[in-house]
């Protein structure tokens, strides 16, 4: 699968599940929901790779252990906690935000540059997001927005964590669907210990469209959504990859238009502009150059440590 396809896929796969979190919200204990959801998604990993003779036991665990309680665990918590406060649409807000985390945490734990592109993209999409959602932000302002926007951030910076965990995996060979695996089933069993210390009663609900939201969360959401977008991650990086972010509340959009009947407004229409140009600047790569084509220009030799530099500087791009 390509990169496009797996942007593309991410964004779709994301721009929906908001839809199945709020179908969760309300009777179930918020932690006992994100348990269940974890604990189906890694039985669904683990008992599918075991069945395809694929299942491999990572020689590395310690960072595993962080992108499993990072993603599959302290994430969740914070996203479903800020979305039984505050409007989805202002939740994305702020999760957008995961790929400006992304390049500031990669410069700090790898040494990444944090090119002036990123964060022109970054800032030109989240200011869209803004845009959208600004009569969430105006008439929603109280003691239980900012709380839902902490819970949000906390969700946000997880994520983003749990990107640098993943990314560290990959340098160590450890494939996104192994360490997927192994870690949605170690994110289920810290959410257990959560509700035994907390003595939080497991509640299961009775209303149908609980169980068919959770069942599309565990197997489109975390199986896949999750696995694509990592596999994104280690091919261009967590700062581009973590862009789909941005875009993935227009799609939220999009449902709640035909389905909710979503009002678009001038300003709306304008963030979405924003956000589409925030696409353009960030995934823009003017023509360089390649190795061969250096090694053909006469006294540029294509010298091991010349090849090694362009490659280097693409990825970072």
């Amino acid at each position: 699968m390509n990169n496009i396809t797996l942007f593309i896929t991410t964004v779709l796969i994301w721009g929906t599940t908001w839809i199945g979190i709020a179908a969760q919200i309300g009777e179930v204990p918020t932690i006992v929901s994100i348990f269940f959801r974890s604990a189906l998604a890694g039985l669904i990993m683990l008992a599918g790779l075991a069945l395809m003779r694929r299942l491999k036991r990572p020689t590395i665990w310690r960072f595993v252990v962080l992108q499993a309680l990072c993603l599959f665990c302290f994430n969740f918590i914070g996203l479903y906690k800020a979305s039984a406060l505050i409007p989805s649409g202002l939740v994305s807000i702020v999760f957008s935000l995961a790929s400006i985390f992304n390049a500031i945490n990669a410069r700090l734990l790898f040494g990444d540059r944090i090119t002036i592109q990123t964060i022109l993209a970054g800032s030109v999409g989240a200011t869209g997001l803004v845009l959208i959602f600004w009569t969430d932000l105006v008439a929603s302002f109280d003691v239980a927005t900012l709380k839902g926007i902490g819970w949000a951030v906390f969700g946000t910076l997880m994520f983003s964590f749990g990107n640098m965990a993943s990314r560290r995996n990959s340098g160590l060979g450890i494939t996104p669907v192994s360490a997927n695996s192994w870690g949605m089933g170690i994110g289920a069993l810290a959410l257990m210990g959560l509700i035994l210390a907390s003595g939080q009663p497991v509640i299961l609900s009775t209303k149908p469209v609980y169980w068919i939201a959770l069942v599309y969360l565990a197997v489109i959401g975390s199986v896949v959504g999750f696995t694509t977008y990592l596999v994104l991650v280690a091919r261009i990086g967590s700062a581009r990859a973590g862009y789909a972010t941005v875009l993935f509340p227009i799609v939220a959009l999009a449902i709640s238009t035909v389905f909710e009947g979503y009002n678009w407004t001038s300003l709306a229409m304008i963030g979405v502009a924003l956000i589409l140009v925030g696409n353009v600047i960030m995934f823009w790569r003017p023509r360089k150059r390649g190795i061969n084509e250096l090694a053909e220009t006469p006294g540029h030799p294509a010298t091991p440590t010349q090849a090694e530099a362009v490659v280097r500087e693409d990825a970072i791009r």
